[in-house]
């Protein structure tokens, strides 16, 4: 069971309901902040934490990475619905693999992958950019049922002649396993026009006729023009052959690559190098890359039809799905909520809060919500005013008299990355945040909210 993460919601009168469950909104979920964080941890820009010790991940070569796969091991860990496959293929070579067994067609099988394997230090584009969007469509996908199976792979070795890639896929072909797609990702995250500015967003589709790859190809560009993604597409006919979706074209099976756009010279100029550092890459690009290929795998992967949202008043929490089996968990402990069982659950103290909900073979459980009005009252719209909403580099907080005021922001995994105490009107500097969805708790001794907001 993964540690639930709690996520600070909307906690006014009115009714809010936690995420939705249709294609757009699950892409919409895609969360640039915990991918910024995974590229850096992973290519060493910052330190992390790998069993239990402070460590620094500087460098992946082939010979040294074993810290790095430990890492990525760590990361499914915390994910629902999903086992985990450490593949050993020679001395030092391993891949990491997580399993989404699918609820109605199991061997139906559908592969988003990357390769986590370097040439030298850092490397954040090549290839830590593709691994974080790995671990970020897992992330999304592990919390819903799906009717297909979808493997999360990372493969080790890929610069050393894709031999982690080679071993899965020669090894699935000799066990017939019955893999529809696999979706490649090898450098996503550089783009070179101005970050922020408008520019051409372009990125590359490497394919070659072979099984289905260029239905394949079509059905990604289907995504593409179905929702609204800032990306324009290259088709490369035939593509390249040097990353690991060319391990299962040699393997008879359906496959592609998806990155930034080497057929058009625009790929990142530190290629192999300890340069290729994050801060060269361009995150709202890196941002529409991840939230397409998640597109097309929640496709791919078909929703089945269960709801695990929840909706909530200032005095109750009601899962959205009816006709089901209902378990509320107390998410600070991870413990079910003995006799909390219906559809409606009316918490007797503060705190945070989920519910598991079943529909015939489908289990899921929704995010965790915040849950802290008892005894509070809610603020009136004369006494606290909070704009720009959608705010980029400010958020005015207005307060109608001066009483102290406590105000915590907090990031969509319940992280406090901004407080202070103030007694007026008062403007708070965002400016250093990521782009992403933020929740600010606004409180006294007698009243506080919760208030959703959204940096650009």
């Amino acid at each position: 069971m993964k540690a639930l993460h709690t996520a600070i919601l909307c906690i006014l009168l009115c009714t809010f309901s936690s995420y939705s469950q249709n294609i757009e909104d699950i892409i919409n979920q895609v969360d640039i902040a915990k991918i910024a964080v995974t590229i850096n941890e992973f290519s060493g820009e910052q330190t992390t934490l790998v069993n239990g010790n402070t460590v620094t991940i500087l460098n992946r070569e082939q010979a040294s990475n074993e810290l790095a796969g430990n890492y990525l091991v760590e990361q499914f860990e915390v994910l629902d619905n999903i086992t985990i496959t450490e593949q050993l293929f020679n001395t030092n070579g391993r891949n990491v693999i997580a399993t989404q067994i699918g609820k109605t067609n199991p061997n139906d099988i559908y592969i988003v992958c990357a390769h986590y394997d370097t040439v030298a230090d850092f490397c954040a584009d090549d290839n830590a950019s593709g691994t974080a969007a790995v671990l970020e469509v897992a992330r999304l996908l592990s919390t819903q049922c799906l009717d297909n199976t979808i493997i999360y792979a990372l493969w080790d070795e890929e610069e050393i002649g894709l031999r982690g890639s080679q071993f899965y896929a020669n090894q699935a072909a000799a066990h017939g396993d019955n893999i529809l797609g696999v979706l490649n990702m090898d450098m996503i995250g550089y783009d070179g026009d101005a970050v922020g500015q408008p520019g051409d967003n372009e990125f590359d589709i490497d394919y070659r006729n072979i099984a289905g790859s260029v239905a394949m190809k079509d059905d990604i560009i289907a995504v593409l023009n179905a929702y609204p993604f800032d990306l324009s597409v290259i088709e490369v006919n035939p593509g390249t052959t040097a990353s690991d979706h060319a391990s299962f074209w040699g393997a008879g099976y359906t496959a592609l690559l998806v990155g930034e756009s080497w057929e058009t010279n625009d790929e990142t100029p530190f290629y192999h190098t300890a340069q290729d550092r994050f801060a060269t890459l361009d995150l709202p690009y890196l941002n529409e890359m991840v939230k397409l290929v998640t597109g097309y795998m929640v496709t791919k992967g078909s929703l089945v039809a269960v709801d695990n949202t929840v909706a909530q008043t200032t005095t109750t929490l009601t899962s959205n799905q009816n006709s089901s089996n209902y378990q509320w968990f107390n998410c600070d402990t991870d413990t079910a909520i003995s006799g909390a069982t219906n559809q409606s659950f009316t918490p007797v103290a503060n705190g945070s809060y989920a519910v598991e909900v079943t529909s015939g073979t489908c289990t899921e459980r929704s995010e965790c919500l915040v849950f802290d009005t008892l005894g509070l009252d809610s603020f009136s719209a004369d006494e606290l005013k909070i704009y720009p909403i959608p705010a980029q580099n400010f958020i005015m907080i207005e307060l109608s008299s001066e009483i102290s005021t406590d105000v915590n922001l907090f990031d969509v995994s319940g992280k406090l990355v901004l407080n202070k105490t103030i007694t007026e009107s008062t403007e708070l500097n965002i400016k250093s945040l990521p782009q992403g969805i933020y929740f600010l708790k606004v409180s006294t001794d007698e009243k506080s909210g919760t208030y959703k907001i959204v940096k650009k």
